[in-house]
């Protein structure tokens, strides 16, 4: 059974960076195509971020720039960089292995002054 664990989500002021972390466990992690979703209050949940298991990420362009995503297969985790945060960014963020069809639990980011 495949396990995802997020973390490093938090309280963050305007303009400041978080690095989140979804730590795998459960199945051949390099074999495994990941992302990273946020889901804002009110809003459906949107991928932001992907990253094959041959290491290609892919950020969707209203982040790009901001965000990036790698991962690192000898700990089996997959990373989320965010920098410049906004109160935009506020939202559960939550870490999907595509090949398994699974979801962690999800960490709360909270950008506000």
């Amino acid at each position: 059974q495949v396990q995802l664990v997020e973390s490093g989500g938090g309280l963050v002021q305007p303009g400041g960076s978080l690095r989140l972390s979804c730590a795998a466990s459960g199945s051949i992690f390099s074999t495994t195509d990941m992302g990273w979703y946020r889901q804002a209050p009110g809003k459906q949940r949107e991928v932001v971020a992907t990253i094959t298991s041959t290491n290609v990420p892919t950020v969707v362009a209203s982040v790009k720039g901001r965000f990036s995503i790698s991962r690192d297969n000898a700990k089996n985790t997959v990373y989320l960089q965010i920098n410049r945060l906004s109160p935009a960014d506020t939202a559960v963020y939550y870490c999907h292995d595509f090949t398994h069809s699974s979801w962690g639990q999800g960490t709360q980011v909270t950008v506000s002054s």
